[in-house]
């Protein structure tokens, strides 16, 4: 079930993003995600945040602000059950949609060239060097 945030999932949801994105961006150091732990998980409670549930346990979460996905995760035990669809499925009500992904994870670039987003422009993030792409997602499209 996917349903809006509440506070009490945030240690969850922060215990998924941060080993998620260890694991789907091993080509960046681990440090970089546990230096900025503290100002996501601060932050975080203030976004558009929609979490999948089963029972009680939180399997994962999407964050958008405005049309902006600001991230996707679903706990790695959880993956290939159809989930991020869900999820995606969620916020696809805003018509447009776009994030940016790193080249390098090949995973999430198909995820979401199977949700129909496109590559519109290609660049360099600044603050790890790495190459990454905006997508986006237009309903009318």
């Amino acid at each position: 079930m996917v349903r809006l945030f509440e506070f009490r999932d945030l240690d969850k949801i922060m215990e998924i993003w941060l080993r998620g994105n260890m694991e789907a961006h091993s080509f960046i150091p681990a440090e970089y995600w546990k230096k900025n732990f503290d100002s996501v998980k601060s932050v975080l409670p203030n976004a558009e945040v929609y979490v999948y549930e089963e029972g009680t346990e939180v399997l994962g979460f999407i964050g958008i602000d405005a049309e902006y996905i600001a991230g996707i995760f679903v706990a790695e035990e959880h993956k290939g059950r159809k989930i991020g669809h869900q999820l995606i499925e969620t916020v696809k009500r805003k018509k447009r949609l776009s994030l940016h992904v790193f080249e390098k994870n090949t995973a999430a670039m198909a995820f979401y060239r199977a949700e129909g987003f496109k590559v519109q422009e290609r660049m360099t993030e600044k603050e790890t060097g790495e190459r990454e792409c905006l997508m986006v997602y237009n309903e009318r499209e």
